[in-house]
């Protein structure tokens, strides 16, 4: 097993998975401002099962992207197994995650994401049918706390299975994502895991990262909405020095239609559509803001983006 987890630098910063926001333009923009991994967005095992199209477009990557982790979800141990066995086949990632960390509603009401962290009997059948398929590095993205279970409690369950690496969001599943992150118990894991722990919820600047590095004694962390609209988040984190200031408005403009551009040629019109909220994020606190946001919620092509921004 190639485990390329062991063999990156630390601290290690991660763009953290989320649900229709870490496509492949995105996580493209982030890899070119330094980030360390990314992942999909959350992939349904189930739907890879019934072949559903628009399941394995979400999966395509670039290799530029490397070392690129698909991110699973669901609650069938047969349907992990599968699922497994062909993405490690046809898609050929890096490693392969496993979400229990996920506290939409509409995921939970499949027994699946966040709610899979309480039913440990069933987390346990999935992590190992996942493990069993699979010659590449498997991890998990898991919360503080859900229902009676914590992440300790979690860890210490499956601590003989093979593991490489762990995210641990610090708030629990009743938190979502707002509220104080618990550090403590983010640093207490390691008394249960061996692997690599990656902190993760709150990280909007330098100072917010090394805190939680700091305080959890991780071995990296996990930016997710930290990095909207600012993937150059990355390159702060990792320089040390807050390059926000730095980041002109024409500037931030280029970065927009670099954005942009990668996401027409990956989806079209319909990707366009689809990152008006990158585009809101990206000029939140601009001078003029609101008279942009209010053109850039209706585009509906590249070229609507270029004349609105002007882009020479």
């Amino acid at each position: 097993m190639k485990n390329f987890w062991q063999k990156l630098h630390k601290p290690i910063y991660a763009l953290a998975p989320m649900a229709g926001i870490t496509d492949s333009a995105f996580r493209q923009v982030c890899k070119s401002f330094g980030v360390d991994v990314v992942y999909s967005e959350m992939i349904s095992a189930t739907a890879i099962v019934y072949d559903s199209k628009k399941t394995l477009e979400l999966m395509k990557f670039d290799k530029k992207e490397r070392p690129y982790v698909v991110q699973l979800f669901g609650s069938n141990p047969e349907h992990f197994a599968f699922a497994t066995k062909y993405i490690t086949k046809n898609i050929k990632p890096d490693g392969i995650d496993i979400n229990f960390g996920c506290p939409a509603k509409k995921v939970s009401k499949q027994g699946a994401g966040a709610i899979l962290m309480d039913n440990l009997e069933l987390a346990r059948l999935i992590v190992e049918a996942v493990i069993n398929n699979t010659n590449l590095p498997v991890s998990v993205k898991v919360r503080s706390q859900v229902g009676q279970t914590t992440v300790l409690d979690f860890l210490k369950y499956l601590a003989d299975l093979d593991i490489k690496a762990v995210m641990i969001h610090g708030r629990t599943v009743n938190q979502g994502h707002s509220g104080l992150v618990d550090y403590e118990i983010i640093k207490k894991a390691r008394k249960y895991f061996k692997g690599i722990i990656l902190a993760n919820g709150g990280v909007k600047s330098v100072f917010d990262a090394n805190n939680l590095l700091k305080k959890t004694k991780a071995d990296g962390i996990g930016i997710g909405q930290g990095a909207l609209g600012k993937p150059w988040i990355f390159k702060e984190v990792k320089s040390q020095k807050s390059v926000k200031s730095k980041v002109s408005r024409e500037e931030i403009f280029k970065i927009i239609l670099k954005h942009a551009k990668l996401v027409n040629k990956l989806k079209r019109d319909q990707g366009i559509i689809e990152m008006r909220k990158h585009l809101c994020w990206y000029i939140a606190g601009m001078d003029g803001a609101k008279d942009l946001r209010e053109k850039l919620v209706k585009v509906k092509n590249l070229s609507e983006i270029k004349e609105i921004l002007i882009v020479k």
